[in-house]
This record gives structure tokens, C-alpha cells and sequence, in this order.
């Protein structure tokens, strides 16, 4: 990797800023999702906190990288991974579960609009990550940072999944379209779960094709 101390400072500053709005988003879609009683907004913000887990383990790589270490992931990084992959596996049951559940009882959600709006916010910040972190990891020559940046990308997926099963709901009022959105999360759960145990067991950043 190049060393490029301001290129590396900005890079902290951005995982920084992806650990706290991690936090945040996880507070405000859970607090949101169990009021509105949307089970996607709550499987969203639930989905922050495990990120802020792989996030947290993504900041303690970039630290180390400032201080001029570049061995593969140390113990710390691969426990928040292993952590972060069971994490996502689980809450895929318990999403899928709730999913069936709604469906057989009819539930519907008292309104979407918030996952509308939290959702869309989302997705501009994600975006903005993405192409800075993508930005630097070339600059840098990193490829963990582009994977990382790339984990961001899916993050994206999960944002947009979001908006249009709120939008949907909130405009149409269609039936199981919150349950429906739900498994989309799922989904991208499963494969960010896999993603990340692979990740703890070879010490490599994959997240799909880090380019």
C-alpha cells in the first residue's frame, strides 16, 4: 500500500464517521420502525447495528494502516467479523420469521413515510462513502479499503430495498409489501453474513470483487 499520510487521515475520518452513523441510523430506524410497526424499517435499523460492528473493525484496520501496519487482519478485526456474519445470519431468521408471521396474521404497518425519508438519507451518505472510499483505496493502492468501500455499496442495496417497498405502501397501500421488503433485506443479510465469516476465516477482503 502507498503511504499517503493525509489520503490515510481521511480515510480514518470516514470510518469515524461510518461508525457514528451506523449508531444513529440504528437508534432512529428501530425507535421509527417499532412505532410505525414496519418490520422493514426495523430489520434496517437492527442491520445498522451489526454494521457498526463490521464498521468498528474496519476503523481499528485503518489505524493500524496509519501506524505503517500492513499484515493481514489481526485478531481483533476477525472476531468483529465473525461477530458481525453470525449477527446477520440470525437476524435473518428472526426477519423471516416475523415476515411469516405478518403474513399469516395480515398485519399491515401504520405508515411507511419514515422509511421513505430514513431511507433516502441513507442513500445519499452511502453513496457519498462509497466513491470517497473507492477514491482513496486507488490513491492509496489498498484493496481493503476498496472492499470496504464495496461493503458500503451493499449497504446501498439494502437503502433502496427500503425506499421502494415504503414508497409502495405509503403511496398504494398494497398488502405484505413491508413483508416483501423484508426479505429483501434478508437477502443481502445472508450474503453480507457469508461474506463476512469468509472474510474472519481467510484474513482477506473480498466483499465482492474489490476494485
Amino acid at each position: 500500500m502507498k503511504q499517503d499520510k493525509k489520503a490515510l487521515n481521511t480515510v480514518y475520518w470516514l470510518a469515524i464517521f461510518t461508525v457514528v452513523y451506523n449508531l444513529l441510523e440504528g437508534v432512529v430506524s428501530i425507535a421509527l420502525g417499532i412505532k410505525d410497526e414496519t418490520l422493514t424499517l426495523l430489520g434496517f435499523g437492527i442491520d445498522s447495528f451489526i454494521e457498526t460492528v463490521s464498521a468498528t473493525g474496519i476503523l481499528y484496520m485503518v489505524i493500524r494502516m496509519r501506524q505503517g501496519d500492513e499484515a493481514e487482519n489481526s485478531k481483533f478485526e476477525r472476531q468483529a467479523l465473525r461477530i458481525t456474519g453470525w449477527s446477520f445470519y440470525t437476524l435473518s431468521l428472526g426477519l423471516t420469521a416475523a415476515a411469516f408471521l405478518n403474513i399469516y396474521q395480515g398485519h399491515q404497518p401504520e405508515s411507511t413515510r419514515w422509511g421513505v425519508v430514513i431511507s433516502m438519507v441513507s442513500i445519499i451518505f452511502m453513496i457519498y462513502l462509497v466513491m470517497k472510499k473507492k477514491a482513496l483505496g486507488r490513491k492509496l493502492d489498498s484493496a481493503a479499503i476498496i472492499a470496504d468501500a464495496n461493503c458500503n455499496l451493499v449497504c446501498i442495496y439494502m437503502s433502496v430495498t427500503l425506499l421502494i417497498s415504503s414508497a409502495i405502501y405509503y403511496f398504494f397501500k398494497l398488502p405484505y409489501v413491508d413483508a416483501i421488503g423484508t426479505m429483501g433485506l434478508v437477502f443481502f443479510s445472508i450474503r453480507e453474513g457469508k461474506e463476512a465469516l469468509l472474510q474472519a476465516k481467510t484474513g482477506q477482503c473480498s466483499c465482492h470483487h474489490p476494485k
